[in-house]
């Protein structure tokens, strides 16, 4: 949450010429706003209809953000096993600013401590599915693309 996966998956898509899907937004366009999906029918039902938008970004072969908590379905992972995944880490510090004012449902209560807490939780299932892990914390959307990009090349021999 707050690493920037929607901006640095912007300009990498452009990059690599190919489509960008968020994961997130897919949800929120065939069923409504997240914030409401959770009030109304909990995380379980999300995480379910949010299983199903992750399997249909990842068809189409671009590059995929997935909310921060997409992992947390066992299926999920699997849908990720043999693909490039990229982990973006943020520090607490540089993420307050970035989520300040947020709307996000599950920071509703505890901001900033909430976000630790969800973060330490979640840490172990990400560093376990990541291929690779870049910290955006006080760096340019720019230079994170640029070493994604290197990394991508040498992973597919290209470099």
């Amino acid at each position: 949450m707050g690493a920037g996966k929607t901006s640095i998956g912007k300009k990498l898509s452009r990059r690599l010429d190919v489509p960008f899907v968020d994961s997130d937004r897919l949800v929120v366009r065939r069923h409504g706003p997240i914030a409401d999906l959770f009030e109304n029918h909990g995380e379980a039902h999300f995480r379910h209809v949010e299983h199903d938008a992750v399997v249909e970004a990842l068809a189409v072969n671009g590059v995929v953000s997935l909310g921060g908590g997409a992992v947390l379905d066992h299926r999920t992972r699997a849908s990720l096993t043999g693909l490039p995944v990229i982990l973006l880490t943020v520090s607490a510090e540089a993420v307050e600013s970035r989520l300040a004012g947020s709307a996000r449902p599950l920071l509703q209560r505890g901001g900033i401590e909430s976000w630790r807490t969800i973060a330490a939780e979640r840490d172990p299932v990400y560093r376990a599915l990541a291929s690779v892990v870049f910290d955006t914390s006080h760096r340019p959307v720019s230079t994170v693309v640029d070493d994604i990009e290197t990394w991508l090349d040498s992973e597919r021999g290209t470099a």
